[in-house]
């Protein structure tokens, strides 16, 4: 989601001297980080290679060395045949369909792969390893499509497109976004395709590195949403005269939720020093009992999605620091079937982050519905129109809003819990990891389009509430919106391209940070707990 200027692009990624990050997966993927290759990486693939080639010798079968794959496992395969069973197998597996996968997506399963290989676990040459290296670093991606993997036995079809690449077969995009050849684009490069020997183009396919790899990426786009969300709330219970005081620190802490405690401390921050909240402080100016669920019960709902994704981020850095192959070559010198290119850990986390995408994004949009309603918006017009009856406002922005929380609550149906059985009954369980990562991602550009609805409408609103002015952290974020281009109060215009304005200043990272600098530079409290609770307020 987010894009980097390049002077932005983060220092090299060293492959194989220490387990991946979630950041070094993002540098790599999206920002276009170099990669470079431990020479302790190489000692070790060179050591384990040594092992294959000695059981390529054996008479006995063993599998992915001398016999096929799949149901195929006990059919052996003689010495002149083995690399075309390489071949074969790269071809045959590369059999995707549908729509391109994002370029980021791309890189990010090659690098995980990348930082399999070079383990030393899968019996690859060193030249593999270094071949995906230099792909990465020359920008080459290859194409890879929508459709293929079940998340068992590897994403297999998007990693056989990338070994199809490899090998200088199928099309790529270069660094500048042409499609060409991939024979063409190694050319340019100076990259020699590969000729695959035993073992290899197993060791390439068979891996959760795409689903891992858009988790990844889903972990640093949440992380900042999550922030947005609660930018957003703090703008709406502001802008309807809410309360601070029900996200008091000691009113948290009867309930010892992280998250919770998170996003209820930023609210704090976001609301502090703001002289709306403090107008209506007094009992006799404010009758309301309490606020409604949306605005009061907004750190609940963003602390609960926020502790989702510290579990996800927990899963996520184990299957980074794992050596995913079938079969293994074991710390001991064996090799080894197993089970550990199954999906389910990976594919369960994506759908736990889909309900909580969902849920965030309909917390919010009820926030926007009531900014909306003259009804419940305590003294704002109707749907903030300037001329009421011959303006609509922002009507159908809530209606843009609610048509994307009613696809996230269908994106949020897990994908996990489903299998169809595969290769001939043998694959007969599968993780859908794939699928569960590719409806996470579009819950994630949904999530972000609902938080761009409410910041819209959340402005307008504090603009209306002039002459009272907003505090230091909401009028900043305020003040960003209007400079990028986004109206405020007054007659209707075309809504569409201000969505689209708000969307991107979400996406870009830029709502965040004027919020996150604003509140460090804040001269009010905003570490204080907000005052005393009152029945009325």
């Amino acid at each position: 989601m987010r894009r980097t200027a390049a002077s932005e692009v983060s220092a090299p990624v060293v492959i194989g001297a220490e387990p991946l990050t979630v950041a070094a997966v993002v540098g790599v993927a999206r920002h276009g980080a170099p990669v470079q290759v431990a020479p302790a990486a190489r000692e070790r693939v060179a050591a384990s290679r040594a092992l294959i080639e000695r059981l390529a010798d054996d008479p006995e079968p063993h599998y992915g060395i001398s016999t096929g794959f799949g149901a195929l496992a006990t059919t052996f395969i003689a010495p002149e045949r083995r690399r075309q069973l390489q071949v074969s197998l790269i071809r045959s597996h590369a059999a995707g369909t549908g729509a391109e996968v994002e370029r980021e997506v791309v890189r990010a399963l090659m690098l995980l792969r990348l930082q399999t290989l070079a383990s030393g676990r899968t019996g690859v040459r060193p030249v593999v390893v270094e071949t995906y290296a230099a792909m990465l670093n020359a920008g080459i991606t290859p194409i890879v499509r929508e459709y293929g993997s079940l998340g068992c036995s590897g994403d297999l079809a998007p990693l056989s497109h990338v070994a199809l690449a490899a090998m200088g077969e199928g099309e790529v995009r270069t660094a500048t976004g042409e499609t060409v050849a991939a024979a063409d684009a190694l050319a340019a490069a100076g990259i020699r395709p590969l000729v695959l020997e035993e073992k290899e183009g197993l060791a390439l396919i068979n891996g959760t590195d795409g689903m891992l790899g858009m988790l990844a990426l889903a972990l640093a786009d949440l992380e900042e949403l999550l922030t947005v969300a609660d930018v957003t709330a703090a703008i709406s219970i502001e802008s309807q005269l809410g309360t601070d005081a029900v996200f008091a620190a000691d009113l948290m802490a009867l309930r010892p939720q992280s998250g919770q405690a998170a996003s209820a401390a930023n609210l704090r921050a976001f609301l502090a020093g703001s002289p709306i909240v403090a107008s209506h402080r007094d009992p006799a100016v404010c009758t309301r009992v309490q606020d409604a669920y949306s605005l009061r019960c907004s750190p609940q709902v963003h602390g609960a999605a926020r502790d989702t994704l510290a579990h996800a981020r927990t899963i996520a850095e184990r299957e980074l620091a794992a050596s995913v192959d079938n079969p293994v070559v074991t710390l001991d010198g064996r090799v080894e079937s197993n089970g550990n290119f199954h999906g389910a850990p990976v594919g369960y986390v994506l759908d736990f982050l889909a309900i909580a995408v969902a849920d965030v994004a309909s917390i919010a949009e009820r926030r926007t519905d009531r900014a909306l309603d003259r009804t419940r918006s305590n003294g704002l017009p109707p749907f903030l129109a300037d001329e009421v009856g011959v303006d609509s406002g922002l009507m159908i922005a809530q209606y843009a809003a609610a048509g994307i929380v009613s696809e996230l609550k269908r994106l949020a149906v897990p994908a996990s819990v489903d299998s169809i059985p595969s290769s001939a009954m043998q694959e007969d369980h599968v993780s859908m990891g794939w699928a569960a990562a590719r409806k996470l991602r579009r819950g994630i550009d949904g999530l972000a389009r609902v938080l761009a609805i409410e910041l819209v409408t959340g402005c307008r609103a504090l603009d209306l509430r002039a002459p009272l002015q907003p505090g230091p952290v909401t009028a900043a974020v305020r003040d960003l919106v209007r400079a990028a281009g986004v109206a405020g109060p007054g007659p209707d215009r075309h809504v569409s391209p201000d969505l689209e304005l708000a969307t991107e200043l979400v996406l870009s990272g830029a709502v965040a940070a004027a919020a996150s600098a604003a509140a460090a530079t804040s001269p009010a409290r905003a570490d204080r707990p907000a005052e005393t609770p009152q029945e009325s307020a």
